[in-house]
């Protein structure tokens, strides 16, 4: 049986109905016809989101944009951490602890690396406000914390308080601050992703729930600040952007 040829024609502009039609074979994907075809779009579609956060950290750097930590001290926080020697073994163990990881969260791991896009614009104070984009699935800069232990913690007590047993579905993997966390206001619970999920994108639990590459041409859309209000140097940062 021959294969969707997804691959060739997500780089064709084909990518909607690509992304449409691997949701539709939900974990199906993951057989053998169709795996290697699947992870392979999950890939390209990191390599172009790890080139637009290249582009987006570059030009909020040359606005005088500083990305900081979500507290009061404000310290200088590296916003782009390349995927780490580990990346590769992480997936694996993420796959094994929670039951299945969706092949895009895999793909973010390995080729796009910790993001952190907090801070504050000097033309705009309130940019912190705006949901800056931050998946942070690594843990890197949180030196000295092992990111593994964190996890099983944060499930354990998911599971005490829920009194689901292992393998259920509900979990959320956190990998980021919610929106008020992020403005160093009060908040609620981390974003993340639902697991355990074997399909291809996977759910990303923010704001709303909904499917991860969905919601980063979301966050793309609006320069890395899917929350902004017409704040002017939108468009500018979104300029040229590639859709995933």
């Amino acid at each position: 049986m021959e294969t969707p040829n997804w691959v060739e024609r997500y780089r064709a502009g084909a990518r909607e109905q690509v992304w449409h039609e691997l949701r539709q074979y939900g974990r199906q994907v993951r057989e053998p016809r169709l795996a290697a075809e699947a992870q392979a779009v999950c890939d390209e579609m990191a390599r172009r989101a790890r080139h637009n956060l290249e582009v987006l950290v570059e030009r909020l750097r040359a606005d005088g944009y500083r990305f900081h930590t979500n507290d009061g001290s404000e310290t200088p926080v590296e916003p782009l951490a390349d995927p780490g020697p580990g990346a590769e073994e992480l997936v694996t163990w993420l796959d094994e602890t929670f039951g299945g990881i969706p092949m895009a969260v895999s793909s973010w791991l390995r080729l796009v690396g910790d993001v952190w896009l907090v801070g504050t614009h000097p033309e705009w104070p309130e940019s912190s406000a705006a949901d800056p984009l931050v998946v942070e699935l690594e843990g890197a800069r949180y030196r000295g914390i092992s990111v593994r232990e964190h996890y099983v913690n944060e499930l354990d007590a998911w599971r005490e308080w829920s009194g689901e047993e292992p393998g259920a579905a509900g979990f959320v993997l956190p990998v980021a601050p919610d929106r008020l966390h992020k403005a160093n206001v009060s908040g609620s619970d981390p974003y993340g992703f639902r697991l355990p999920d074997a399909t291809a994108e996977g759910l990303f639990v923010g704001e709303v729930a909904m499917p991860f590459v969905a919601y980063l041409n979301l966050v793309f859309r609006h320069g890395g600040f899917p929350a902004e209000q017409c704040w002017p140097v939108t468009p500018r940062l979104a300029d040229g952007l590639l859709p995933l």
